[in-house]
Formats: C-alpha cells, sequence, structure tokens
C-alpha cells in the first residue's frame, strides 16, 4: 500500500513533499513498532540505545560519552541514565580520575536484558524484512544523502 492509501491523501505539491510526508509516516510507523517492542521489556528506545553503548564500550562512560553516540542527540542523557539506575540496570560511580565526574556502567542486570533483547533481534530486524541487502544499502545512501551538509 502506497503512501497515499495510508494517510488518504492523494495530491503533494511536488514529488520532494510527497517524499517528506512519507519519510515523516513511515518514522513514526516504525517508532511505533520499536516502542511496543521495547515495552514488551518494560524500557524505552532511548534506554535500550545507552545499554548498548555501555555494553559496546566495554567500560564506564561519562554522560557527555554516552551523548556523544546516542542517536537521540537531544535527549536528558543524564534523566535517562537515573531511571536506568533505579532500574538497575547500570551503575554511577565517582570517576577516580576526575571527582567532578560520574562513570556509568552497565550491571550485571543491564547485560542480562541486552541478552534476553538479542534473542529477540530478528523482531526488530523483520521490521525492514522486505527489503533485499541490495534495497538496504540503497535506502542507507538515500537517508545518510538527506542529512549531507549543503
Amino acid at each position: 500500500m502506497g503512501i497515499e492509501q495510508d494517510i488518504n491523501q492523494t495530491k503533494f505539491r511536488n514529488i520532494q513533499q510527497k517524499a517528506a510526508i512519507n519519510f515523516i509516516y513511515t518514522y513514526n510507523w516504525m517508532n511505533e513498532r520499536m516502542k511496543t517492542f521495547f515495552d514488551l521489556h518494560a524500557i524505552t528506545q532511548q534506554q535500550f540505545n545507552i545499554l548498548r553503548i555501555l555494553r559496546g564500550a566495554g567500560q564506564p562512560l561519562s554522560t557527555l560519552q554516552i551523548r556523544q553516540r546516542m542517536l537521540d542527540k537531544m535527549s536528558d542523557t543524564s534523566r535517562i541514565v537515573d531511571r536506568l539506575v533505579i532500574k538497575n540496570l547500570v551503575k554511577k560511580v565517582v570517576c577516580k580520575a576526575d571527582k567532578r565526574l560520574v562513570d556509568i556502567s552497565i550491571t550485571d542486570k543491564g547485560k542480562k536484558l541486552l541478552a534476553k533483547i538479542d534473542l529477540r533481534q530478528s523482531e526488530l530486524d523483520g521490521v525492514l524484512g522486505r527489503l533485499s541487502n541490495a534495497d538496504a544499502v540503497i535506502l542507507n545512501k538515500l537517508l545518510n544523502k538527506i542529512r549531507e551538509e549543503k
């Protein structure tokens, strides 16, 4: 089904407007599916992103280092980390090198949650399951092109 049927709109100002609307609609469509998946694990997409970053780093990181690696650059990293601390998925420790900083690391409970999610990773991959590898390469190039600075 095309964007015209999904949003019940057949006229667009131009093909770029149609592409922009399709992009926004598809983002929201994907976001809802991802939210539903993460709701099953009682975490948000941003919390998942932070856990993934910490596991991948293999060492404690500051909130600034986490923010630099996050997908959502506008997020309040400190607030999200605090919620993960409450859930015992990460821990905060005063940095030994600089007492003004806090090191954040993933706990065993956080690692177990990610391992559980890893087992269901194919469900997340399935959101784009109708794309071939060649299609995915093209889509990545197009998305990168949209973000290029002029």
